[in-house]
């Protein structure tokens, strides 16, 4: 797996940050990023220590700009595959290799991992959110996704190039939906677990920003 890189985002997640890259260690992944973003715990060091390479962000710029820094670290690694997955141990490792077997069997350009098409085990206020994201996101770009704000994705090198992130906060998961449908990439979505636990669902989106993500999907088509 020397030519797939893992990129994952991180936000204080000292807690959680060791647990993920050893898992994914566990399953082969060798080439992990981490892009610490801003954070002001021990989640930098951590993610050194547990051998994944880490980009820092000096402030916080939230979830599009880590993914972005995060994206071009691996293509500049010379990825062929990049994967993209959450720093809360939200994800199952056996879903990141199954979406890459996906990708290569079917020759598509990206996978986008679902929790809603089994959301057995994702809490209602979470399905709602997603609900309302998937619905906006649909009228403003025209492509639909059942779960916009999946953190698991896997992208081609050649998808990868194409996607310009020009986001830096939580809307950047209904901006690479656009860009995928704006590039007329093929991709498919599969269904996989939902890891919720206290400590998760105190991250991600929430009602409370719904609103301003809102506004800026919609700053983001009028442009």
């Amino acid at each position: 797996m020397e030519k797939i890189w893992i990129v994952i985002p991180a936000f204080n997640e000292e807690k959680k940050i060791g647990r993920v890259i050893k898992n994914l260690k566990k399953d082969n992944f060798k080439n992990i990023i981490v892009v610490d973003d801003g954070s002001q715990d021990k989640t930098g060091n951590i993610a050194r220590k547990c051998g994944a390479k880490v980009y820092t962000h000096i402030i916080n710029r939230g979830l599009g700009g880590a993914l972005n820094t995060g994206i071009t670290a691996a293509l500049i690694n010379h990825a062929k595959i990049v994967a993209t997955c959450d720093a809360d141990g939200q994800h199952d490792t056996a879903d990141i290799k199954r979406a890459i077997k996906v990708l290569k069997e079917k020759n598509l350009d990206v996978v986008i991992g679902s929790r809603l098409i089994n959301s057995r085990g994702m809490p209602l206020s979470r399905k709602i959110i997603n609900f309302g994201a998937n619905i906006i996101t649909y009228l403003l770009f025209r492509v639909y996704v059942s779960d916009t704000q999946s953190g698991l994705r896997v992208f081609t090198k050649e998808a990868a190039e194409k996607i310009k992130i020009k986001t830096n906060r939580m809307e950047v998961s209904s901006e690479i939906v656009n860009e995928i449908g704006r590039n007329k990439l093929k991709f498919e979505e599969i269904p996989i677990k939902a890891i919720y636990t206290e400590y998760s669902m105190r991250k991600g989106q929430s009602n409370s920003n719904a609103f301003r993500i809102f506004y800026k999907l919609i700053m983001r088509r009028i442009m």
